[in-house]
C-alpha cells in the first residue's frame, strides 16, 4: 500500500492494493502513455541499416510506404499504418504483421488494423511462388470485407517500396502524425 510519502506503491500482490495505490498508478501510467509515440518512433528507427537483401533498408522501405500513401492523399491514420506496417520485423520476423497490428489496434480503425494484420500474407502474392509457396494464400480471406483494401495496400504501398532512387520523406516529417494517431485511443480491451 502507498504510505502517502513515496511516489510508488508498496504492495506485492494486486489483491492488497488500495484505491489510492491505483490512483497513483493511474497518474504514472498516464504520464508513461504520453511517451508512447516517441517509443514507437524509436523502435521504428531500429529498422535502419538492415536491408535483408533488399535494395533499401527496412526503415527506408517503411518511410517510402508512408511517403507514397501521403502523396496519394491517404488520411493520416492510413499513412501512420503504412509507416509502421513492418515495425514488428525486429522482434517478430516470422509474424511481424501481427505484432505491428497489435501495436496499432487501440488507435486505428478496424479496417486499417485488418490491413496491417494481414498484409504479410497478402504481400506473399508477389513472391511466395518463388519460395515454393502458394502465392494465392491471401484468397483464404477472399470473402472478408477488407480483402480488396489489403490487396490495394500491398500493391500501392508495400511491394513497390524498395526503390533507392525514390524521393522518400524523412521520419521527422511523420512524427507529428504518429503523435496525433497515438494520442487517441479508439478501442481498448477494457472498453469491451
Amino acid at each position: 500500500m502507498s504510505d502517502g510519502k513515496t511516489d510508488s506503491t508498496t504492495f506485492t500482490r494486486m489483491q492488497d492494493a488500495t484505491k489510492a495505490d491505483y490512483e497513483l498508478i493511474g497518474q504514472r501510467s498516464a504520464h508513461f502513455f504520453l511517451g508512447l509515440p516517441h517509443r514507437v518512433l524509436a523502435h521504428l528507427r531500429l529498422l535502419a541499416g538492415d536491408t535483408g537483401g533488399y535494395a533499401v533498408d527496412r526503415l527506408t522501405h517503411s518511410l517510402q510506404s508512408a511517403t507514397r500513401a501521403l502523396r496519394d492523399g491517404r488520411d493520416e491514420e492510413y499513412v501512420v499504418c503504412a509507416l509502421l506496417h513492418d515495425i514488428g520485423d525486429t522482434l517478430a520476423s516470422t509474424n511481424h504483421s501481427e505484432l505491428a497490428a497489435t501495436v496499432l489496434e487501440p488507435f486505428v480503425s478496424e479496417k486499417n488494423h485488418w490491413i496491417v494484420k494481414h498484409h504479410g500474407v497478402f504481400q506473399g502474392y508477389y513472391f511466395f511462388h518463388h519460395l515454393g509457396l502458394d502465392r494465392n494464400m491471401r484468397d483464404r480471406y477472399r470473402d472478408h470485407p477488407h480483402w480488396r483494401d489489403c490487396a490495394e495496400f500491398c500493391a500501392l504501398y508495400d511491394q513497390n517500396c524498395f526503390d533507392p532512387a525514390y524521393d522518400t520523406m524523412p521520419v521527422e516529417e511523420f512524427e507529428p502524425m504518429v503523435t496525433r494517431v497515438f494520442s487517441q485511443i479508439r478501442k481498448s480491451i477494457y472498453m469491451a
